[in-house]
């Protein structure tokens, strides 16, 4: 499959470095993620708390006790998490703190959650929440987050009544921070959520689940704005990254994916009352060994809403599977009702200099509304080449286009 002329070289691998504003109104979130000496009077060692590094005693109360002296402190505060492996349950980090100003958290050990969902009444294993200029940051040790998620895959246990599969770690309601250089692994739902959050940059992650876990998501962000997701490593059982309804203003680069389900923007129109999504953009990325490459995904049958300006570029795929793919016909389970279409508008669709190889027919799938036209779809340097080629087979278009497109470009098509 090609389009355009062939690039002299592909785009560069995941890279770590400066981020490139995307949009000119928008300033990107900083880091302040230095772990630096401690000062005395504003250090908060959770040990000192009472927490026991054993991996078996439940350090709910000793981390809680540590939060609030940080949290109530006039100055600076950092919580420490020293090297050590603590067993910790369910644990919800609240502000808002002395003066608005949060402590920062400085993670060195691991952290390893109930195997149970018995464990679990509602769906977030540790949640920081209602906070201010709050970083979370990994030290110098194992800073690991680790779900121990295995003996759910192995029961088939993926839902119980009355207690959720739980989301490892949560931001909700966090205005300016950062979350960089931790490692999270074996998700017993997503491994990272930012919920209505607001200027937030995301760096420098290690997430790992293995390729048949379900719903492991890397990041997932629900209805927040001004999010920046850089050089980072994912490799798990769904998307590496899901920017889900009501999300504005993202930008994420220096990303290796896979395995998993790619980087998508969606699922959206699943439910009522969803918000709109805007100026999204992806770039500077390799995607790996992928069910999925780069996917817009809307459920038919869905509410109005919209997705505009998304753009994605300078994408290496190696042995992808449909690398490039709008689906307005989003049904996992099948349980959809086909007969009603997508409402889900989507507006200016940007995909340029994609390159490297897929290991499925058609490379490119557009599967648009037929009642909500996609609007402004452009293909540029797209060049992907199918790596199961069997002479024997029948030829079979690399492009495949479904539904309604008002204004699709295709750069100098040749099939």
């Amino acid at each position: 499959f090609y389009l355009g002329p062939e690039p002299e070289t592909g785009p560069p691998p995941p890279t770590s470095g400066p981020a490139p504003a995307p949009f000119p109104w928008v300033q990107p979130p900083q880091s302040v993620c230095s772990t630096g000496n401690p000062v005395p009077e504003g250090w908060f060692d959770v040990t000192e708390y009472g927490a026991v590094a054993d991996g078996e005693t439940d350090n709910q109360s000793a981390f809680l006790a540590a939060w609030d002296a940080a949290c109530d402190h006039i100055e600076d505060s950092t919580l420490f998490i020293p090297e050590g492996t603590f067993f910790v349950g369910p644990i919800v980090f609240a502000g808002p703190c002395h003066n608005n100003k949060s402590p920062k958290v400085i993670l060195n050990g691991t952290l390893i959650a109930p195997t149970s969902l018995q464990a679990f009444k509602k769906d977030t294993w540790i949640m920081f929440r209602n906070l201010h200029d709050f970083h979370v940051c990994g030290g110098t040790g194992s800073k690991l987050l680790d779900g121990q998620a295995e003996k759910v895959w192995k029961s088939g246990q993926y839902h119980e009544k009355n207690y959720p599969r739980p989301v490892s770690l949560r931001f909700m309601d966090v205005l300016g921070g950062s979350l960089s250089n931790i490692r999270l692994s074996n998700s017993k739902f997503f491994h990272t959520s930012l919920l209505n959050c607001e200027n937030i940059l995301v760096e420098g992650l290690q997430i790992t689940a293995p390729a048949d876990s379900s719903n492991t998501d890397g990041i997932h962000l629900s209805r927040s704005t001004n999010i920046t997701i850089a050089s980072s490593i994912i490799g798990v059982g769904d998307d590496c990254i899901s920017v889900g309804p009501g999300n504005t203003d993202v930008h994420i680069f220096n990303i290796s994916c896979g395995p998993g389900h790619g980087i998508s923007v969606g699922s959206l129109g699943k439910y009522q009352g969803e918000g709109d999504v805007a100026r999204v953009r992806v770039e500077n990325c390799t995607i790996i060994d992928t069910a999925n490459g780069i996917r817009i995904k809307t459920w038919p049958g869905s509410t109005t809403s919209k997705a505009l300006n998304l753009t994605f570029e300078n994408i290496v795929m190696n042995n992808a599977s449909r690398p490039i793919i709008i689906d307005q016909e989003y049904c996992p389970h099948q349980t959809c009702k086909p007969q009603k279409p997508s409402k889900v508008k989507l507006n200016n669709i940007v995909f340029r200099n994609i390159v490297g190889t897929s290991n499925t027919k058609p490379a490119v799938t557009l599967k648009c509304s037929s009642i909500v036209p996609c609007e402004n779809v452009h293909l540029e340097d797209i060049n992907l080449i199918y790596i199961n080629e069997d002479p024997e087979e029948p030829h079979e278009a690399s492009l495949t286009v479904k539904g309604a497109i008002n204004g699709l470009q295709i750069s100098n098509f040749q099939d």
